[in-house]
């Protein structure tokens, strides 16, 4: 039987605890048993748990009360060579932290652990989620689960921080993302006797041109700027070398601003494309950082350090659709996520808790 984590042990050696437990997605029924051990002894925490996801809480009847979420899978783990266990090593900028997890994002969930045991009495309740196959299919994931059988778990906070990696840096909310499939059609015809067909992917060259033209909106949402973006991502057709096409499907890619609603940019991207025949075939909104609430006013000024919008999608967007502002906060550089070889510098760890504490004592 594995070891109980020591919830007394500073972020980094939690982090390297918890990544040595490996936890991939769908397999993460050992650690959620470790986490939930660590917990149930907190006299301050009330624990539920659903699946493997963990949803702790304080209940100090503070006027606020504040989500603090991480995930406790991971992608894969390498094999030649093997990405765990854990190393940690020098190097030019100190000590670093290799292995699978020690990016996305086992230092945030250690940090998590650490703020449950070392701050029983916050000036904000705290709900605390570890929950599981984030990086997988959105049927798994924790958060749908909370949100389909006990919503009352987190619909009652007024702000959510997302521990994911941003490097130490406040990353606002998330943009929404849109994916449209446009389809033109034409005759088929053998290609040495054209005019007998009609070719579907010449017809596609209006909806590049539409696209080359297109000038994306900057809009600012809560203080923040969200740069919007349209584009052509895939492009698919034709059946042989011989054969002019009669069909050609251009997938196109709308990132759009929070404050631009499913529906709002669903209408958008068919406004563009007027004329075509258009199938939105994915759409998930993006979430609002609510930095105008006192919670997310007081955490920016505790923290003191720089501000961005997030640019990609992330289950700060799941918060946001259950009426929870968030922002995501966290230790590593997500550029480095899911990389084989995955690595944080050491002191990232505990800046972050120390950053946390400031906000939450």
């Amino acid at each position: 039987m594995p070891n109980p984590l020591d919830l007394a042990r500073d972020a980094a050696t939690l982090t390297a605890d918890l990544c040595d437990r490996p936890s991939v997605s769908l397999q993460e029924g050992e650690l959620a048993d470790a986490i939930e051990d660590a917990l149930r002894p907190l006299a301050h925490l009330d624990v539920v748990r659903l699946g493997n996801t963990i949803v702790a809480r304080t209940n100090l009847d503070r006027p606020e009360r504040v989500v603090l979420a991480g995930h406790i899978d991971t992608v894969p783990l390498t094999v030649d060579p093997p990405n765990l266990p854990t190393v940690r090593e020098p190097s030019g900028q100190g000590e670093i932290l290799r292995g699978r997890g020690t990016v996305d994002m086992k230092g945030g969930v250690a940090v998590m652990l650490r703020l449950a045991y070392a701050v029983p009495a916050p000036t904000r309740d705290l709900t605390f989620v570890f929950y599981e196959a984030e990086e997988i299919d959105s049927i798994y994931n924790g958060l749908g689960l909370i949100e389909r059988e006990r919503p009352e778990l987190i619909t009652d906070a007024d702000f959510a921080v997302l521990l994911e990696p941003t490097d130490g840096a406040i990353e606002g909310g998330c943009k929404g993302t849109l994916r449209a499939e446009i389809t033109t059609k034409g005759i088929a015809a053998h290609s040495a006797r054209p005019w007998k067909g009609h070719n579907a992917i010449h017809d596609a060259a209006p909806i590049l041109t539409r696209l080359a033209d297109y000038r994306a909106e900057v809009k600012e949402v809560d203080g923040l700027e969200y740069p919007e973006a349209l584009n052509a991502v895939l492009i698919s057709g034709g059946t042989a070398t011989n054969v002019i096409p009669d069909r050609c499907v251009v997938t196109v890619n709308y990132r759009y601003a929070p404050s631009v609603s499913e529906d709002e940019a669903a209408a958008h991207v068919r406004s563009v494309f007027d004329g075509f025949e258009i199938d939105i075939v994915d759409n998930a909104g993006g979430a609002r950082p609510g930095l105008n609430r006192p919670a997310a006013q007081a955490f920016i000024a505790a923290l003191g350090v720089p501000v961005t919008a997030k640019q990609g999608w992330t289950d700060v967007a799941r918060f946001s659709a259950m009426g929870v502002p968030a922002v995501n906060f966290g230790p590593g550089d997500p550029n480095l996520a899911h990389m084989d070889d995955e690595r944080c510098p050491v002191a990232q760890y505990g800046a972050c808790e120390e950053a946390m504490i400031r906000w939450l004592r």
